[in-house]
């Protein structure tokens, strides 16, 4: 039996971003192990149920971390023992691991792959993040026999300095079966079970509630905008480090009846296609899949502007970007987009067509060809 052993830090990584990869490989005759910290428990229900084999592997995110050691050793004697025909690494300090850890097997004939699922080096970063992360990363990728891409500014960056074969997906695949427009009844449904009324305003803001989601733009913004939208529903999806400090700013500014923390939840697809908007904050975005979801479910947004973003939003096309930080933009774009229904349908309309080269099974075939399974099966 062939063997691809997926790694990244967490094993919610692999179980939210790679099972599109999974069913590639097992249509084509392989077994897919996965290696990586078990932190599922945080993530109410994230199963890795496409697995065959899975190893917790104590990665640590934090380059200081001695548990980096230990993983690494883990890892060489799993890569010692299971043979693998493909490794596929992903995440900044999984992929350094990884990649270390599999310099022997590469030089009997596995193959290394690297997904850059965003690098923290890119137009508008942080000189510190080109000064730590380009020169790791630039070094990193001689150690892997490809590295893989999911937007276009890492591409290109990554085809002028990096020496290894460089390939380029469209994403990790978004689900069209699960993430899609539904008719008036269905949205009715859908907000009944959510306790919204279907005169409410809507707006969904998905992501890990840290600082770089920066979710508490949003919440300082909504004061302002419910004295405009009446029945202004927020909900925060997401659970993370910040989760306390964000309820307490909510309550602190009377919020309760507009902002809903709604925690990790693994149903977006019961949620999303019943908002009217979605927002984002973030100040840093590889190829955000709440975006996503949200362009196939036919809805605008109003997005930061940052490398991920980019990649999938054209102002006045299928919505706004804007700074980070700029509240009064945001309020604006917002009731901009309330105050036109029409266009709003129309944005979403747009970005819907755009979505489409980022579905599962856009994504599938140019992971067929990345492996050269093309032929296979």
């Amino acid at each position: 039996m062939k063997k691809v052993l997926l790694t990244a830090t967490v094993q919610s990584h692999i179980g939210q971003f790679h099972r599109p990869l999974a069913e590639v490989l097992h249509e084509n005759g392989y077994e897919v192990h996965v290696a990586a910290r078990n932190n599922l428990a945080e993530k109410n229900g994230l199963e890795l149920d496409f697995a065959d084999k899975i190893y917790d592997v104590p990665f640590s995110r934090s380059p200081k971390s001695l548990d980096n050691i230990k993983a690494y050793r883990q890892l060489k004697k799993i890569i010692e023992q299971e043979s693998y025909e493909v490794i596929h690494c992903n995440t900044p300090m999984g992929g350094i691991v990884t990649r270390l850890a599999a310099v022997g097997a590469r030089r009997k004939g596995t193959k290394v792959f690297y997904t850059a699922h965003g690098f923290h080096f890119y137009q508008g970063a942080p000189k510190k993040n080109w000064l730590i992360f380009y020169p790791i990363e630039r070094v990193m990728a001689r150690f892997c026999d490809t590295l893989i891409a999911i937007t276009k500014e890492d591409y290109l960056l990554a085809g002028k300095k990096f020496h290894t074969n460089i390939e380029r997906i469209h994403g990790v695949g978004v689900y069209t079966d699960r993430y899609h427009s539904v008719n008036s009844e269905t949205r009715c449904a859908m907000r009944r079970a959510e306790n919204l009324e279907k005169e409410d305003y809507v707006i969904l803001c998905t992501g890990e509630l840290n600082d770089n989601k920066n979710q508490k733009t949003l919440i300082a913004a909504t004061p302002i905008l419910r004295d405009k939208i009446p029945n202004l529903k927020i909900l925060l999806a997401g659970n993370g480090p910040l989760e306390e400090k964000l309820r307490n700013q909510i309550i602190k500014r009377g919020l309760e009846d507009n902002i809903r923390l709604l925690g990790y939840r693994t149903d977006l697809e019961k949620i999303t296609p019943a908002v009217d908007l979605v927002v984002s904050c973030s100040y840093r975005e590889g190829l955000p899949l709440n975006i996503l979801e949200a362009m196939l479910c036919k809805k605008p947004v109003v997005t930061s502007i940052n490398r991920g973003h980019k990649e999938l939003v054209k102002n006045d096309f299928n919505g706004y970007m804007i700074p980070a930080d700029d509240m009064k933009q945001y309020i604006s774009r917002i009731c901009m987009l309330y105050a036109n229904p029409s266009q709003a349908a129309k944005m979403g309309m747009n970005g819907y067509r755009k979505a489409q080269a980022y579905t599962v099974e856009s994504v599938k075939q140019e992971l067929k060809r990345i492996y050269n399974l093309n032929d296979v099966g």
